[in-house]
């Protein structure tokens, strides 16, 4: 069995608990923190993979580190801990995420500018591209790129919307050079 067939099903099994309490969007927000922890502390993974540690102190040290989740957020990573899955972690957190999404009629993006958006400019953009891709709103991420010079980059999933001022130079140069 692959991961992603894995994580998965851990993903749906864990998206139905949470729809039931009707914490799902709380979970998410975990999830992302979640993501964050696993993702920048690979000394963390180590110590959760390791067999000298017992599962009693993994689980002691998940329900420390997590205190603040959701407790259906803190018994999956137990649960993944118990199946010796916890390597899996961040692909489970990515495919709730995107089953909750999907759910919600939400995609997520990233908005490249030079300078931080305004809330009110991340909705316009939200509102304008989710109806371009089908959805009923984005979840916009605003990263810095001050190689744009101005205007935005705008990544949602495989799409990409290019209205930077390096990318209209960029157009007019071919265009003049043929």
């Amino acid at each position: 069995m692959s991961q992603t067939i894995a994580a998965n099903r851990y993903a749906k099994a864990l998206f139905e608990l949470a729809k039931e309490k009707n914490v799902v969007s709380e979970t998410v927000a975990d999830l992302r923190q979640a993501k964050i922890v696993f993702t920048e502390s690979k000394d963390l993974f180590n110590l959760l993979e390791n067999p000298k540690f017992s599962a009693d102190k993994k689980n002691e040290l998940v329900s420390t580190i997590f205190a603040d989740a959701q407790p259906i957020v803190v018994d999956a990573l137990k649960v993944l801990l118990d199946k010796k899955r916890i390597n899996e972690a961040v692909s489970v957190f990515e495919a709730f995420i995107r089953i909750a999404n999907d759910a919600a009629g939400i995609e997520d993006a990233i908005v490249l500018s030079t300078e931080t958006l305004t809330e009110e400019q991340i909705q316009r953009i939200s509102s304008t591209f989710a109806k371009k891709v089908g959805k009923n709103s984005l979840n916009i991420t605003n990263e810095i790129d001050p190689s744009l010079i101005g205007g935005i980059k705008l990544i949602i999933g495989n799409q990409i919307y290019d209205n930077s001022i390096v990318s209209k130079m960029n157009g007019l140069r071919r265009e003049l050079l043929g």
